[in-house]
């Protein structure tokens, strides 16, 4: 892995800050995402992060700041400035009385070029195949998902701009998602999808930029942040709860505390769990249940975007294929 240099940044956004009356929606964002790069946007509801990606569609204009695509200013691109971006912000929309072939047919048109003859591809890579015909007001909003991404890659993106595109999917279409994002990754285009999910950001993406309030809260590669993640936590049941915390003080880098709905809260990383539970054998202690309650990832998000946590963005250097 090596680092992203400026010059070949395809998202490069330095100090971008927006108001809305007296809100202020972005506070001095910097955005650096390199190519062939899957990037998650992750953040609470009313982070920022709709703002910010209608700020790369052109869909908002910021106060302050700079923004380039393809190293290019709006200023300095003019009417092209949006050449090679797809992409879809909050829920796709299309024309509920047409189908799905119907509706793309149309973008197609406005794109112009070549688009026409990349509306079936453009359908069953979406895993919409058996629904081409079906009119869109039947279709599911994990389907308009879908829908939205055929109708992103009729333009051959060289960017694409994702906004919570798992939302409505179920987790076969999530998977499928993932593997889609990874090949087009693989082939140089690059991905920026925004996420309340810190799973499937760890699952789908290579670098992230955390937003809290506007701000950028982390910025950094997925292996950094994994990194500075605190230990997960463990749901625990046992024959002897009691024991069980007991045990504790004779396993090193194991914490545990009495759950208020009954078992245990465990505080381990992987193998320090692992001994803890054959210790338990050992003892007699028998084990009832054990669950993954807070990844690593999401112990450290709670972190970064608690009101009570420490304040000031931690960015670490983006990473790049």
């Amino acid at each position: 892995m090596s680092a992203v240099t400026e010059a070949g940044l395809v998202v490069e956004a330095r100090g971008l800050t927006k108001w809305f009356g007296e809100t202020t929606a972005l506070d001095e964002v910097d955005l650096l995402v390199g190519p062939g790069i899957v990037h998650g946007l992750l953040g609470p509801n009313g982070a920022g992060k709709t703002t910010l990606l209608s700020a790369l569609f052109g869909l908002v204009l910021p106060d302050e700041g700079t923004l380039r695509l393809f190293g290019l200013t709006r200023a300095q691109a003019g009417p092209g400035w949006l050449n090679g971006v797809g992409g879809f912000v909050e829920t796709p929309r299309f024309y509920p009385y047409l189908t799905a072939r119907q509706n793309l047919a149309i973008l197609a048109g406005l794109d112009g070029g070549d688009a026409a003859s990349l509306i079936d591809q453009a359908i069953e890579s979406a895993g919409l195949a058996g629904a081409r015909r079906q009119k869109v007001r039947g279709y599911s909003l994990g389907m308009r998902q879908r829908l939205g991404l055929a109708a992103a890659m009729l333009r051959r993106p060289r960017l694409l701009i994702l906004d919570e595109p798992t939302n409505g999917m179920d987790p076969a279409g999530i998977r499928d998602l993932r593997a889609a994002l990874r090949r087009l990754a693989q082939d140089g285009l690059t991905v920026l999808l925004s996420s309340h999910d810190t799973a499937q950001v760890e699952e789908i993406c290579d670098s992230v930029t955390v937003l809290h309030h506007g701000r950028v809260a982390f910025a950094g590669g997925l292996s950094v942040m994994r990194a500075e993640a605190p230990e997960p936590v463990w749901r625990l049941r046992t024959s002897d709860d009691a024991a069980a915390v007991e045990a504790t003080r004779h396993v090193t880098g194991v914490k545990s505390s009495t759950h208020d709905e009954g078992g245990l809260v465990v505080y381990a990383v992987r193998d320090r769990l692992d001994a803890y539970v054959l210790h338990l054998g050992r003892e007699g202690v028998a084990v009832h249940g054990l669950e993954l309650e807070v990844t690593p990832l999401e112990s450290l998000f709670f972190q970064l975007t608690s009101d009570s946590g420490p304040s000031g963005a931690r960015s670490a250097p983006q990473e790049a294929p």
